[in-house]
């Protein structure tokens, strides 16, 4: 494989990796975008008093956790795309880096399904039916990279 082309590959597969593990997990804690109208996810569920709680002092520490790992993300990121385009490419960098991302990546899965295990101990079966479904409905289009090799 051509190493133009091998770069061009390992951008798309972070970027698709990158866009999967965002857009769930910030998508995941949002109601569907009906306008700047849209009720936060804990009232779109009907969660009542006690829960609100108990949804709010869990969804804290995961947004903090979740945003201090995509900004990791993003920094290992920027800096593979700086050595993939170095004047003097070195594959150990490379290799570096990617391995960096696909561990904050993986960090990142863990959270989210940890928030969604101690979300689902907060929901009623109802609730958990449509926070469910909320999930299932949110857009996988394709990434970034797919669009910008698509114009």
């Amino acid at each position: 494989m051509k190493p133009t082309l091998l770069r061009v590959a390992l951008l798309a597969s972070l970027f698709i990796n990158v866009g999967v593990v965002v857009a769930v997990g910030m998508n995941a804690f949002r109601a569907p975008s009906g306008g700047h109208d849209a009720a936060p996810l804990h009232e779109h569920l009907g969660l009542d008093a006690d829960q609100t709680r108990r949804w709010h002092e869990i969804e804290r520490p995961f947004v903090q956790q979740f945003g201090a790992a995509s900004a990791d993300v993003e920094r290992h990121r920027v800096a593979l795309i700086g050595a993939i385009f170095a004047e003097e490419v070195d594959r150990g960098t490379l290799e570096a880096e990617r391995e960096a991302i696909a561990r904050v990546q993986a960090e990142q899965q863990r959270l989210l399904i940890e928030q969604l295990l101690a979300e689902r101990e907060i929901l009623a079966p109802a609730q958990r039916v449509r926070l469910a479904q909320l999930l299932l409905d949110q857009p996988g289009g394709p990434s970034g990279m797919e669009k910008l090799h698509s114009r």
